[in-house]
């Protein structure tokens, strides 16, 4: 409804060691009335392809840690999720490589080719999509995904900005809109 209900951030931190590998950090934070997400999205320094997510939720005083560890030669996710004292742990079997989504956004603004047209595909652990450079509007470049899920804007000059990334991110249908940048 256009209302303002919380504050995001997305921060490409680099290169960092986790779990004895090295990795690229990124990290995602949500913060509204009654709710936090933190996601650290440890990517595979080389393709940005995640290695491991760790996300910490607090949802109306509901505390949650969620480790995700990808294992492409297995072509798994091992999600384990701990609520309190307890964990339970999942296991996803996807073929191919395994995305996240803010890993694609920094990935196709580095590399990507900016053709309008252009339809790339992106494996997420729950859904698989289809991503297509719709048009040029005014200074930005307009992505749209099948299923609608995602819509991504980035600008046009050479740095290739994000500057609005609407869809289904953590419980809802959010808009997050770049307000700042620090190089």
């Amino acid at each position: 409804m256009g209302l303002k209900a919380g504050e995001a951030t997305l921060s490409n931190v680099g290169p960092v060691e986790y779990r004895g590998q090295r990795t690229f950090l990124i990290v995602f934070k949500a913060q509204a009335i009654n709710f936090w997400d933190e996601e650290r999205i440890y990517t595979d320094p080389l393709n940005l392809y995640p290695l491991f997510v760790e996300r910490n939720l607090n949802i109306f005083g509901r505390k949650e840690k969620i480790l995700e560890v990808y294992d492409r030669a297995k072509s798994e996710i091992r999600l384990t999720k701990t609520v309190g004292d307890k964990s339970t742990e999942q296991v996803l079997k996807k073929t191919g490589a395994i995305d996240n989504i803010y890993g694609f956004i920094l990935r196709y603004r580095k590399s990507g080719s900016f053709r309008i047209g252009d339809v790339l595909d992106i494996k997420l652990p729950t859904k698989d999509l289809k991503i297509k450079l719709v048009k040029r509007v005014n200074n930005n470049f307009f992505m749209q995904s099948r299923p609608a899920k995602y819509k991504i804007w980035f600008d046009a000059s050479a740095d290739k900005w994000p500057l609005r990334i609407s869809g289904a991110i953590g419980m809802a249908n959010t808009v997050m809109e770049m307000t700042h940048h620090e190089e």
